[in-house]
């Protein structure tokens, strides 16, 4: 395969297939954009879940067996800050308030998000590009009959117990792309946008907020792997989100839900059933093994999405 490619992502899942793809491409052939609604402040600090995800996965320095976070995490920080009454609703471990301290200390001194990340991942030794989607603040918000929560407060404050009515971006018309996600989409020789397991309604879709953004996609082949298994995800609120939005939990309608911006939708072998009616739909669509336990599965499903590229072809 030639060309460039744009990965869009989200957090675990997104950063799964993230480290696949660098684990196949060298790094002048792929840039990631990286979700930035779930950023928000905590003591003190900019906290950037996705960005951190996919830092740490791509650097292995990431807990496969928690799911998010570092490998081999001490908590004694909070063991103090909760002991002296503090915030202790969102764990942060100290390998990992290491990252956010320095990320704080950069932004401090004016360098905007997109500066500190490229930083801190080469400090980290990871030479492919992974990009902020903008470096002005956008931040998802959920409706409940409760009202208004930042996504962080949804997501892990309330483990995502409130029944959700609607989700925003607040910020993302204001907003501008980042400039390395607006480079990356100015390339002549951008091939397609693989748009990673990641959960379209929260982390995907913030990205594809952002002004200009989706128009600029639509001219391009557009793959995405789906976040469904078995008719559910592996992690995260996505079947719970769709059925309270009013969405079967199903491929068709997650494909139903990027509509025209999507060419080819990759599905997991379990739910194999649902490709005819992708089909029918007038999508192309790969069955495949989707979940990712080992590098080997990160590898092998990137390999399988990039092989697809040359089939797309979108006339804009």
């Amino acid at each position: 395969m030639t060309g460039h490619i744009l990965a869009l992502s989200g957090g675990v899942g997104g950063a799964k297939l993230a480290a696949g793809l660098c684990a196949v491409l060298p790094p002048e052939q792929l840039t990631i954009a990286v979700n930035t609604g779930d950023d928000f402040e905590h003591l003190g600090l900019t906290i950037c879940p996705d960005l951190d995800s996919v830092t740490y996965a791509l650097a292995g320095l990431n807990d496969t067996v928690r799911g998010w976070g570092v490998a081999d995490e001490t908590w004694q920080a909070m063991g103090m800050l909760s002991r002296l009454g503090g915030p202790d609703w969102f764990n942060l471990g100290d390998r990992d308030l290491g990252l956010h301290l320095t990320r704080a200390m950069h932004l401090r001194a004016g360098d905007t998000l997109s500066q500190v990340t490229a930083k801190l991942t080469a400090q980290l030794g990871i030479t492919h590009r992974v990009v902020p989607m903008s470096d002005d603040p956008v931040r998802t918000q959920v409706q409940t009959d409760g009202g208004w929560l930042d996504f962080q407060h949804y997501f892990v404050r309330e483990q995502c117990r409130p029944e959700v009515r609607e989700v925003r971006f607040a910020g993302a018309a204001e907003a501008q792309p980042s400039p390395d996600l607006a480079e990356a989409l100015s390339r002549p020789d951008l091939a397609a946008v693989v748009i990673c397991p990641s959960n379209p309604w929260l982390s995907v879709d913030p990205i594809l907020a952002l002004p200009g953004i989706r128009d600029r996609i639509a001219r391009l082949p557009v793959i995405a792997v789906s976040p469904l298994v078995g008719g559910t995800a592996l992690k995260g609120p996505l079947a719970k989100l769709m059925a309270e939005l009013g969405q079967p939990v199903s491929n068709p309608a997650l494909a139903a839900h990027y509509g025209e911006l999507l060419d080819h939708l990759v599905i997991d072998e379990t739910d194999a059933a649902d490709a005819a009616l992708l089909r029918d739909a007038g999508l192309c669509a790969t069955v495949t093994q989707t979940v990712m336990r080992e590098a080997a599965d990160r590898e092998k499903l990137a390999q399988e999405v990039l092989a697809l590229v040359g089939g797309v072809d979108r006339q804009g």
